[in-house]
């Protein structure tokens, strides 16, 4: 008899962000009409800077012409993109990255999630507390993850608690761990790390033969000076990280899909080349991603796609400090929101992350992320983005204020 995999039975029913649909589906059906502002899930708003649309246009046009058609591609990626990558994100900050270190791909979800394909199932797995789910999840699904216990998480997973006390830095593991999923601007708690704060675990991931899985996403969002944008910065990462970059928040292309992994040759275990492995990994599973979209990610590199780009984060930066100081003075606990998209908020006393979802969504018609979603630590937390309008934004946070005062008056009509 077939036998299904059983490890997606220890997962939650449903996935954080599909449970968030289902709640606001559900209070739409109870109030229709309701304008709801959405602070909630990390998808930008603003256009793809004009060049970079251009060249998806350009290429897709190649596409019907005998002359320039293109048929399948390398599944890496095209030549021209892997070398405008190592030029302009590596080879520019002084990082020594080389084209066929770097694998395009449709997304850094569908990487992050992928990468324990080659990894053993024996390997400890530690994440951050709180944590991107994808990260539990696909380990979850591998069985790499163990029972799952109530309130404590997975047995074989260790957890590192970031909590204000610890200014939401993960703590060295007390306990051996193999794979080390970090996550740097932090989703979701939008705080960033230092170079002293990274070596640590370089150091850490060198002495106990440990595998870094560096989650560097949002890395165009750092504006301070002592915050590395890549973990190859600090010596000796490239022979115990893997790195995992996207043009989803950087440039825009959440309805595009364009990322890439950046698996260092210098990367070996048991004698073993990680960058061979997930070379053969990825001619296996991966179809590459389309020719027009890699040209697109390619203009993003030229001095025009760069002014466009900078244009947008600083647009969502804006953003980040209207939620940030608008709340700091209504009297929230606010953190992160300065080197990220995301500002990480202490939600009212009595309530959980859940029972504040509800009331936002009820009485301001806003959603956000329940902190609790992203593990046992976020409990009494709540993520907001900046990736709406400007004006959307403003009148969230006003709708927030108004709904948490002491007359709870609410403010949907705003």
């Amino acid at each position: 008899m077939l036998k299904i995999n059983r490890n997606f039975a220890s997962l939650p029913e449903n996935y954080l962000f599909v449970e968030i649909d289902r709640r606001v589906e559900k209070f739409l059906q109870s109030c229709p009409g309701a304008e709801i502002l959405r602070l909630g899930i990390g998808d930008v708003t603003r256009p793809l800077p004009k060049v970079v649309s251009e060249a998806a246009s350009k290429a897709s046009l190649e596409m019907g012409e005998a002359a320039t058609f293109r048929g399948y591609g390398p599944e890496a990626g095209y030549p021209f993109l892997r070398e405008a990558i190592s030029r302009h994100d590596f080879r520019n900050r002084g990082i020594d990255v080389s084209p066929d270190e770097i694998f395009v791909s449709d997304g850094a979800k569908s990487d992050t999630g992928s990468i324990g394909d080659i990894f053993s199932l024996d390997n400890v797995v530690a994440v951050c507390d709180p944590v991107y789910p994808v990260y539990v999840d696909t380990n979850v699904m591998a069985g790499r993850a163990g029972e799952l216990r109530a309130g404590k998480g997975f047995s074989r997973i260790v957890y590192l608690p970031c909590r204000k006390e610890n200014g939401f830095l993960p703590p060295l593991p007390e306990s051996r761990a193999d794979m080390i999923y970090l996550c740097f601007p932090n989703n979701p708690t939008g705080v960033g790390i230092g170079r002293t704060e990274l070596k640590k675990w370089v150091d850490y991931a060198l002495e106990n033969d440990s595998v870094l899985l560096y989650d560097a996403a949002y890395e165009a969002f750092i504006t301070s000076p002592d915050m590395p944008h890549s973990v190859f910065e600090i010596e000796g990462a490239k022979k115990c990280a893997i790195e995992f970059r996207s043009f989803s928040k950087t440039a825009g292309f959440t309805g595009m899909r364009c990322a890439f992994t950046v698996v260092p040759k210098e990367l070996v275990r048991e004698g073993v080349s990680l960058n061979r492995l997930w070379a053969r990994r990825q001619a296996t599973k991966m179809n590459g991603v389309s020719y027009p979209v890699q040209r697109a990610a390619e203009a993003v590199y030229t001095a025009e796609g760069q002014r466009g780009v900078r244009a947008n984060i600083d647009y969502y930066h804006n953003n980040a400090r209207i939620i940030r100081e608008g709340l700091s003075k209504a009297g929230f606990e606010v953190f992160g929101g300065v080197d990220s998209p995301y500002v990480w908020l202490k939600v009212p006393d009595g309530m959980t992350s859940w029972e504040f979802f509800d009331f936002l969504l009820a009485k301001a018609g806003v959603v956000g992320t329940p902190g609790s979603g992203f593990g046992a630590c976020g409990e009494g937390y709540f993520r907001l983005t900046s990736f709406n309008t400007e004006e959307n934004t403003r009148r969230a946070v006003r709708r927030i204020v108004e709904a948490s005062s002491p007359s709870g008056a609410g403010g949907q009509s705003r």
